[in-house]
């Protein structure tokens, strides 16, 4: 397998808002990411961005509600498709902290901090999960406990 470009994870995930500008400051306000790279089109329109936290990268641009030959689909917001269209889940270093900090900023805690343990052999996280103003389900964790003998 060939390496990434530099700064790419193998995967990141794309977002599409309703109101990405507006988002693209929220999520970096409740939830610590910072903005990498903003492409703004005509009329100051969101056509791309990408959001960074730690070595993850979120892609972050406006939604296209009519289908789009280079997609093959509409993509939308949370609030244009009726619900959410994914989930991304995201390791952070303080739980509590993290999660205080979403709260102060507006975020609708859905599963309040606790732990999930899968027992010795696989791993115990501290998880919660949010739901961002337009409706994408965010799930965050701090690992408590390491497999039992790791993974190879």
């Amino acid at each position: 397998m060939q390496p990434t470009p530099p700064g790419w994870p193998r995967i990141a995930s794309a977002l599409f808002y309703r109101e990405p500008r507006e988002m693209i400051d929220w999520l970096c306000q409740a939830f610590g990411f910072a903005v990498r790279v903003k492409v703004e089109g005509e009329g100051g329109r969101i056509e791309h961005s990408e959001l960074v936290f730690g070595d993850a990268v979120v892609m972050v641009s406006c939604e296209r509600p009519t289908v789009d030959a280079r997609f093959g689909n509409a993509l939308l917001s949370p609030l244009s498709a009726g619900g959410t269209t994914q989930s991304l889940f995201i390791y952070v270093d303080d739980l509590a902290g993290h999660c205080q900090r979403a709260r102060a900023n507006g975020a609708r805690i859905v599963q309040e901090p606790r732990l999930q343990d899968y027992g010795e052999e696989y791993w115990a996280d501290r998880n919660y999960s949010a739901l961002d103003p337009e409706g994408h389900v965010w799930w965050f964790a701090q690992r408590m406990r390491n497999p039992k003998g790791e993974y190879a």
